[in-house]
């Protein structure tokens, strides 16, 4: 009931304007609304979020990854085209097109649209101006209807006010996140002078650590890290449209993606304080590798805001052994181990990210990487296509790890691993899937599981293996990483924290939660219009106590974001220069 207001209101506007082609415009006005339900229906299956023109900005990413989205589509989606169709069909019926036209080739009444049309106007004002403080996009959606919304959208005026640059320092950003700079921190300069290789894996969560089926590990490799050297449980994605590329930005900068839009697409063009920025001050080389091309979400801009001095894409991979739109991850693996022997060989340490890419949406891997065999009632599932792919993700991992030990360069090394984002979004299961998760959970899989992804650090120098239970994210890669290397942030604005020398944290999220949403130690919340009606999620469920999430802890949420946001923007670029 929500969106005929809009409705009517576009219908005046064709009765008043429109006489010859009227039909045509009515079916034109039909084909554009049911395309916008559409691609709503589709961008909710995978991000859980309603869909507005910012996502414009992917359609040139859509034909890369058409295999996704095609499998996120249900046949009955379809059924929403049958007014198309049925009307595409009566065409060919010309005596009755002719019939049509001639009735409807008038301009209406003023005195009848006119009516019509301030009815339709106040009807969407009044869904529309009530709801514009509401933080969570879905609520706001729902409360002023998906067509006033998307028109909404469109036409607000961004107020935004940036914080002046100088008032965005590390003083106001601890002081919101509680964080107390430590003198002695345990671990300081641990890696000092090591390489450091930073291993991002495709659409790695958590649960797979140490999951069996039918008595068989699923990702031994990974398993083996986890148990010998630094491993966080608790550690949760913040990424955003851009998912991979926002993984990056975030693990490279310490900063917040930005309030829409992919990262690469939004602060590309600025200089970025970052990791490889901070490694070139003491004396490293840097690289980045990924098996596609740098194009795709506008990478080389990103790599050059970082700093890097290399970047590795498809043209230097190929295509012999091409999976999705990429070379596959042995590939990456092998031929990434042969240049970083090359680096090493240099007497400067360096600095490497890699990024891997098989195990992508919707991981359905061709049949020569199967390593594994799945229990029967995961065969033909996406949760059983996911297992799999990410079983040969770990196969593939561990190939690198072997060769990395041959070429003298894990001992030699600072490594550090986890997932950029989620594989399997809750939005996207079906009935069988959503048992199959229950089935490994032992309960029903929640948003706080969803997002929840694995981080592991390895050093010989690091002797003890640690379960860390200190609850972060990929922002505080960066503040852990340097205290590790004995690197000073005095100079350098970071938005994470130290998770080896800090217990307590606050994560705002953005993106795949409505804006609002953060983590604390122990919860996650979910925010509503505002704070009043959000709902708090347990993020463990141990038993043990959870204090819920306050106002203040939002107040600090919203206040962070806006900080980095203004820190963000008023970087100068690197386009002018």
């Amino acid at each position: 009931m929500t969106e005929l207001p809009f409705i009517w209101l576009v219908f005046s506007f064709i009765e008043w304007f429109a006489s010859k082609r009227k039909l045509t415009a009515y079916m034109v006005v039909n084909l554009l609304v049911t395309a916008i339900f559409f691609a709503v229906i589709m961008y909710y299956k995978y991000y859980g979020v309603i869909v507005n023109y910012h996502a414009l900005e992917q359609v040139n990413q859509v034909t890369a990854v058409k295999n996704s989205v095609f499998s996120l589509l249900d046949p009955y989606y379809l059924f929403i085209f049958t007014d198309i169709i049925a009307f595409f069909l009566l065409s060919f019926r010309r005596t009755k097109m002719k019939n049509w036209k001639r009735t409807t080739a008038y301009k209406g009444r003023k005195l009848v649209v006119l009516p019509l049309f301030i009815l339709s106007l106040a009807l969407c004002l009044f869904n529309i101006l009530p709801n514009r403080a509401s933080m969570n996009e879905i609520i706001q959606a729902q409360d002023m209807g998906i067509l006033n919304y998307e028109a909404y959208t469109l036409f607000a005026n961004d107020d935004t006010d940036w914080v002046p640059l100088k008032n965005v320092t590390q003083q106001s950003i601890n002081e919101l996140k509680t964080v107390t700079e430590v003198e002695n921190p345990d671990y300081w300069q641990d890696a000092q002078g090591k390489n450091l290789i930073i291993i991002q894996l495709e659409s790695f969560q958590n649960f797979l650590i140490n999951l069996k089926l039918d008595g068989k590990e699923i990702t031994p490799n990974m398993n083996r890290l986890a148990q010998e050297h630094l491993y966080f449980p608790n550690f949760y994605q913040q990424v955003g449209q851009g998912n991979t590329s926002d993984a990056e930005f975030v693990v490279n900068t310490s900063f917040y993606i930005p309030s829409n839009g992919a990262a690469t697409q939004i602060y590309a063009d600025k200089e970025l304080p970052s990791l490889p920025k901070l490694l070139e001050a003491q004396g490293y080389s840097t690289a980045t590798f990924h098996t596609n091309t740098v194009e795709f979400w506008n990478r080389g801009d990103l790599y050059h805001a970082l700093g890097f001095d290399k970047y590795y894409d498809n043209q230097f991979f190929g295509d012999e052994d091409t999976v999705f739109f990429g070379a596959s991850d042995e590939t990456l693996y092998a031929k990434t181990a042969t240049v970083l022997q090359e680096m090493d060989a240099d007497p400067n340490p360096f600095y490497s990210q890699v990024i891997s890419m098989t195990a992508h949406h919707p991981f359905s891997i061709p049949e020569d990487k199967y390593h594994m065999e799945l229990p029967e009632h995961y065969e033909g599932t996406f949760v059983g296509d996911y297992i799999r792919s990410q079983n040969y993700a770990d196969y593939s991992l561990g190939l690198f790890i072997d060769d990395l030990k041959a070429k003298g360069l894990w001992d030699n090394s600072l490594i550090v691993v986890y997932g950029d984002h989620m594989g399997l979004p809750i939005y996207s299961l079906d009935k069988d899937d959503k048992e199959l998760m229950k089935e490994i959970y032992g309960h029903e899989y929640s948003y706080q599981e969803m997002l929840n992804i694995p981080l592991i650090i390895s050093s010989t120098e690091i002797a003890a293996p640690q379960v860390i239970e200190n609850m972060g994210g990929q922002i505080d890669i960066l503040p852990t990483l340097a205290n590790l290397m004995g690197i000073s942030l005095s100079d350098h604005i970071h938005f994470g924290q130290d998770l080896l020398n800090h217990s307590s944290n606050i994560l705002p999220q953005r993106y795949y939660l409505p804006t609002g949403s953060l983590m604390s130690d122990t919860t996650m919340f979910l925010s509503g219009s505002g704070f009043d009606d959000g709902t708090q999620y347990p993020l463990h469920r141990s038993g043990d106590q959870t204090q819920p999430v306050t106002e203040e802890q939002y107040m600090q949420a919203l206040k962070l974001l806006q900080l980095s946001d203004s820190y963000v923007n008023q970087q100068p670029n690197w386009t002018e220069e």
